[in-house]
């Protein structure tokens, strides 16, 4: 099964009078595919701009690979081994999108992991291939729809070979059929597939989203946050089953029906 390789503890972010997000704590294994869900602004994205340094916690810590990281810097979280998306997508707009992809291939995390990487055009187009966006490379960021550009964000997170990929409402903006292929594309990464091919097994994956028959697909474990808490987290199917969870969604009235 894996022992935890990640793990935030007593997580605490205030805006002002505003706790968004109230000592959360979990662990993720290597091998697994993990789903936050959760109501609007529960706290969800704030968690993961917390653990990508882009927000600095009030109290709390997260570990990765046994090393507490929470004083990184947001490029060197990326040198650990930890990338992802957002739901705002923000490309170099201008640029044409296997240039975009490119940029990640440089950081010194990918430039070491082997003779192949040294083919940095080569290995962005090996990761638009991987969410199938590979016959726009040349295309302008900003002639993207919404939906490619998510699928933009994947190929770039990507591209740092990270251990642990952490994905913001990736399905936002696609289509069920593309959504479909990108949850088979993730599903193959984690399990090292070959865009992976240096590894044995893929990265971790931390994914929000709120297209829950597709995240319930492809979540071996979803963690529930309402009101900036973990009231939940389980197998999916114990999950929706949840009594806090259903009232998180539709309300006591519906809970107790």
């Amino acid at each position: 099964m894996g022992t935890p390789f990640f793990r935030v503890e007593n997580l605490t972010k205030r805006f002002g009078g505003l706790i968004a997000v109230n000592n959360v704590s979990f662990e993720l294994r290597r091998d697994e595919i993990v789903g936050i869900i959760g109501p609007n602004g529960a706290g969800k994205t704030t968690i993961l701009r917390l653990i990508t340094k882009i927000l600095r916690p009030d109290s709390g810590s997260v570990v990765f690979n046994g090393e507490e990281i929470s004083g990184l810097k947001p490029w060197d979280v990326v040198n650990r081994g930890i990338a992802g998306t957002f739901q705002n997508t923000r490309p170099f707009r201008h640029l044409p999108i296997i240039a975009n992809v490119m940029v990640p291939c440089l950081n010194p995390r990918s430039q070491h992991r082997g003779e192949w990487v040294k083919r940095i055009e080569a290995k962005a187009m090996d990761a638009l291939e991987f969410v199938g966006i590979s016959d726009l490379a040349l295309e302008p960021a900003s002639a993207l729809s919404q939906g490619d550009l998510k699928r933009l964000e994947v190929a770039r997170a990507i591209a740092s070979e990270p251990e642990l990929l952490l994905l913001d409402e990736p399905l936002g903006g696609l289509s069920p059929t593309e959504a479909g292929l990108l949850v088979k594309s993730i599903r193959r990464l984690h399990k090292g597939g070959r865009f992976g091919r240096l590894h044995s097994e893929g990265p971790a994956v931390l994914m929000i989203e709120h297209k829950l028959k597709e995240l319930m697909s492809i979540a071996d474990r979803v963690i529930v946050i309402n009101y900036g808490e973990k009231i939940a987290d389980g197998p999916p199917a114990e999950v929706v089953k949840d009594a806090r969870v259903i009232e998180a969604y539709l309300g006591t009235e519906h809970a107790a029906a």
